[in-house]
């Protein structure tokens, strides 16, 4: 990931609803959310959790799937862990101890 993509990302997840959909879509895994699900789940008007959903997408954080009539979203871990491994990419300037904190803190414990 490069810095425009970084920031990008950033930006996508500087806000309120889209940080909360993508912790949602996070914690529902592969299985994903329909867009009118993540709406009503956030209190939120379909047509403006479209225009967040479509924002998570452009930033690479979130895809969709079309089934039937509904779009079913699930976060885009690939994109996630990109935007990880750049902000941790000079992290630990040969010091690896320096940056165990902050892997166990994120790394999943299932």
């Amino acid at each position: 990931m490069d810095k425009t993509t970084s920031l990008l990302a950033l930006a996508a997840l500087g806000q309120e609803t889209r940080l909360e959909v993508f912790r949602l879509l996070v914690r529902a895994g592969a299985e994903g959310v329909p867009a009118g699900e993540i709406a009503t789940r956030l209190g939120t008007v379909q047509n403006t959790m479209s225009a967040h959903l479509k924002i998570l997408g452009q930033a690479g954080l979130v895809q969709a799937e079309r089934e039937g009539r509904s779009i079913r979203y699930t976060a885009d871990m690939t994109g996630f862990r990109d935007l990880l491994a750049y902000l941790m990419e000079d992290c630990c300037n040969g010091a690896p101890e320096l940056c165990q904190p902050i892997i166990q803190a994120v790394t999943c414990k299932c």
